[in-house]
């Protein structure tokens, strides 16, 4: 019942992903959701973001990020960046998913989606055909309707964990 919100994957953080194996793997796109999977809500990017894009531009990836907030608020966490970026998206509508790889130059079969939420990120990216990794949130403040969401993908994670037991 709840396996179509499965993710792929799913990691303490977005900081413990082996990029370098996902390469060797042949993914040479990765996309990122950003309040809660890179920073903590509404935050720039901190060294350890900047620290990671540099690591994945050396490594060979292209990246782009993908959110659901206005341009101001990808723009602000973006500055010191330096990627590609869509605002605005409409997450789990899979048309931006899209976009963003057709921006990278990948495909469903070389991108990774990474991202905090089941019903948003996780859910856009599978209907959109492409590998996710699911990270635990990295800040427990939140706007109240991601904390209305977080019961639900306390149950669905419950289920995931016990098939994954």
């Amino acid at each position: 019942m709840f396996e179509r919100f499965f993710p792929d994957a799913y990691m303490e953080s977005t900081y413990v992903i082996p990029f370098e194996k996902l390469y060797e793997e042949g993914v040479r796109g990765v996309i990122f959701d950003i309040d809660n999977t890179l920073v903590p809500h509404g935050a720039p990017a901190d060294k350890r973001a900047k620290v990671l894009f540099k690591r994945l531009e050396q490594i060979g990836f292209s990246s782009c990020l993908i959110s659901n907030n206005q341009e101001a608020r990808v723009k602000l966490f973006n500055q010191d960046i330096g990627t590609n970026y869509i605002y605005n998206a409409h997450k789990p509508s899979v048309k931006n998913y899209i976009k963003a790889m057709r921006i990278m130059g990948t495909d469903q079969t070389n991108t990774v989606f990474i991202g905090d939420q089941l019903f948003t990120d996780v859910w856009g990216a599978k209907r959109a055909g492409i590998r996710n990794i699911l990270v635990k949130p990295i800040h427990p403040k939140e706007e109240i309707q991601i904390v209305l969401k977080r019961y639900l993908e306390k149950l669905v994670l419950h289920f995931y964990n016990k098939k994954n037991a």
